[in-house]
């Protein structure tokens, strides 16, 4: 069964997340129909991530097994054909050694985080950004996002219905930077926790609305307690940027 690695853009916004539940339409699911349409049978998906509800996705890897072979341009075309009109697109097809595994080869994610510091509400992007009607303070929630950097056990910072085994995870970049009227969050892991990335951004918010001390964060995250948790931000100023793998 030939396998082939994509790379897929898509708004979440319509969407119960990435993966297929019996409770509303899904990425991996639209994919998969795409895929069966294409080969005539089923065509399973395997992402690098499963994202929540709403979560967007900039560049999500994942790979596919058709039941026959095409050239791998056909493969991307015929799936954005079959995709219409929902809001996905693959970006990239090629094809893959049978041991590639979207998830279990990806050695690294990456994710932004948008939230939209102005008074007035987005009119275009109002699916894509948290809007936050303060200005927030850049700084201090650089500073305060020191604190995540390296190995840590980020129990305050995972929702109640994680499934990870281990609640410790090592957070290699965890950035803040003004973009204009944006403050964009930065987050490259291995991997991540349920809600961690969400989690990180609700109490970062915190700290540049000056609601928390920068310091206060290291006090959450020491507290290994949800109820330490600053508010958990909306799925929709999420972005899954990337996945990495070795080859």
């Amino acid at each position: 069964m030939p396998r082939y690695r994509l790379t897929v853009e898509f708004d979440g916004t319509p969407f119960v997340g990435w993966q297929r539940q019996e409770n509303g339409p899904s990425v991996q699911a639209a994919l998969e129909e795409a895929g069966a349409a294409l080969s005539g049978a089923p065509a399973p998906v395997v992402g690098a991530g499963r994202t929540d509800a709403g979560v967007h996705a900039l560049a999500m890897s994942a790979h596919i097994d058709l039941a026959k072979a095409f050239p791998a341009r056909t493969v991307r075309d015929a799936l954005n054909a079959h995709l219409r009109p929902a809001p996905i697109a693959v970006l990239t097809a090629e094809e893959a050694e049978d041991d590639f595994h979207a998830r279990f080869s990806c050695t690294g994610r990456r994710y932004l985080y948008r939230i939209l510091d102005r008074r007035p509400p987005p009119a275009l992007d109002r699916t894509r950004v948290w809007h936050v009607p303060v200005a927030l303070d850049a700084d201090a929630m650089a500073e305060a996002a020191r604190a995540f950097i390296g190995r840590h056990d980020f129990t305050t910072f995972r929702s109640v219905h994680c499934q990870s085994d281990s609640p410790v995870k090592t957070m290699d970049a965890v950035e803040v930077e003004r973009a204009g009227e944006e403050v964009h969050l930065r987050l490259a892991a291995r991997s991540f926790l349920h809600n961690q990335v969400r989690s990180i951004a609700g109490t970062l918010e915190r700290v540049g609305a000056g609601r928390w001390r920068p310091e206060a964060v290291e006090d959450a995250l020491a507290a290994r307690d949800r109820s330490a948790c600053g508010p958990v931000a909306p799925s929709r100023g999420l972005y899954f940027v990337a996945a990495t793998y070795q080859r």
